[in-house]
């Protein structure tokens, strides 16, 4: 045996290292009258000690439990698990070109069988050497740019990822795909729709929810949505592209400042929040669902504003909370923040004191609702009207991540409060809904 069989512990080791056997090995285990055989693969370090797992020829994988009358033999050496990336289809020169700029994500990994999870493994070119039909919609232009989760995504990277897009733009991409983990997208999708402005193309953010090499996995078909919009899609804005529905049916591209993450692993996880997707694709057709759009103008000269200032929170109400937490920011010396209220935009009064000193200290703050749908009104209730009074800035019907990310923004463009206000509740990106109607859009 070369090493310790990957996860394996207790009971289950022992009987492997007596035997000699290591990952990937034919392995046959007797229990009783019940014979299996199969190769020997890895488990989760998570994992009990009293079950060996083997994938036996019929491609099914089982668990074996270890008692005292179990009996392994190592029949012989078999492949051992590895991952070689097809070749890289042939570029077809008369095509778009099409850049992908991978961040890391799901998208972007593999499963990791020491911890029964995933890790980035996939390097932009091996999604496009995977996903053969992207030859024939676009040529490729990949580049990795981070292999990172998206939870380790900060303002930094949208500056960077901002000026790498305004790049490739500039050098006559058709359209540029950004594969990104879905945890945190909507806001990187935010940040670009503040910082790429007078777009001449589309911006594509696409990810998945079941890493490339699951069989339920979502990658291809999303990543093949996104090349599409991005080679030929009718529109010019960032947008995310993701499912329509659980099935493969269709793709939907939510605005970049729309769309929200609603379900932790459904394929079909993300919705535009208080409005329509900007559009569909079905069977290689577009269908905008909204007629409003910025359309494809390649002469558009791109405006980049890619810079953010970190010290702006989003503060979440909710009952019991702790007057002191908006002091803690404002001794930090944060800028900005953003207020999570319920319904309407409401905060408990014990807050006031300290949202009085934020505004007397020139700090920045303005209210979203908690709730998924509608906007905030402020003026219906005693409480709201107070913080009306008070300076609290009320945004509508932008959502509470969009918030955070677009008044980051817009610190970094004036450090002057009043320029700030107005161009916080100046809509830039179709952030701002003049009218918010109810749209549960499922079809």
């Amino acid at each position: 045996m070369t090493g310790k069989p990957l996860g394996y512990k207790g009971k289950a080791l022992h009987l492997l290292k007596e035997i000699e056997a290591d990952i990937g090995d034919i392995i046959r285990i007797s229990k009783g009258k019940s014979i299996y055989e199969g190769v020997l693969i890895p488990r989760s370090e998570f994992s009990d000690d009293n079950h060996i797992v083997i994938k036996l020829k019929n491609g099914y994988n089982i668990g074996i439990s270890v008692v005292r009358e179990t009996k392994i033999e190592r029949v012989g050496a078999g492949p051992k698990p590895t991952f070689s990336a097809p070749q890289t289809p042939k570029q077809q020169e008369e095509l778009p070109e099409v850049t992908i700029l991978s961040t890391g994500g799901t998208i972007a990994s593999r499963v990791d069988y020491r911890t029964g999870g995933v890790r980035p493994a996939l390097s932009a070119n091996d999604l496009y050497s995977i996903v053969p039909e992207l030859s024939e919609i676009a040529t490729i232009k990949a580049k990795i740019l981070y292999t990172i989760f998206s939870e380790n995504i900060t303002p930094k990277h949208w500056s960077n990822l901002s000026e790498q897009i305004a790049k490739n733009i500039e050098e006559g991409a058709a359209g540029v795909v950004v594969a990104h983990g879905t945890d945190t997208i909507g806001y990187t999708a935010a940040a670009l729709s503040f910082a790429l402005q007078n777009l001449p193309a589309p911006i594509i953010l696409v990810g998945s929810q079941r890493s490339a090499d699951r069989p339920s996995s979502d990658a291809a078909t999303n990543l093949i949505g996104a090349v599409t919009a991005a080679a030929r899609g009718p529109f010019a804005e960032v947008v995310v592209a993701m499912h329509r529905t659980t099935s493969d049916k269709a793709i939907a591209f939510h605005r970049g400042t729309k769309v929200r993450k609603c379900h932790t692993s459904r394929r079909d996880a993300f919705k535009s929040i208080n409005t329509l997707p900007l559009a569909m694709l079905e069977e290689g057709e577009f269908k905008m669902m909204i007629k409003d759009y910025q359309r494809r103008n390649s002469t558009r000269p791109l405006t980049t504003k890619p810079r953010f200032n970190e010290k702006v929170a989003l503060v979440k109400f909710h009952p019991g909370i702790d007057k002191g937490v908006i002091d803690w920011y404002l001794d930090r010396g944060y800028e900005g923040i953003v207020l999570e209220g319920t319904g309407l935009g409401h905060v408990i009064h014990q807050c006031f004191a300290a949202l009085k000193r934020a505004i007397a200290e020139n700090c920045l703050v303005a209210m979203t609702s908690q709730c998924i749908w509608g906007r905030v009104n402020m003026n219906v209730y005693n409480t709201g009207r107070d913080l009306l009074k008070i300076g609290v800035v009320p945004l509508g019907d932008m959502l509470p991540e969009t918030a955070l990310v677009k008044m980051m923004w817009v610190l970094a463009q004036t450090k002057n409060v009043k320029e700030a206000k107005k161009l916080l509740t100046k809509n830039i990106a179709n952030e701002f809904s003049n009218r918010t109607v109810f749209q549960n859009f499922d079809g």
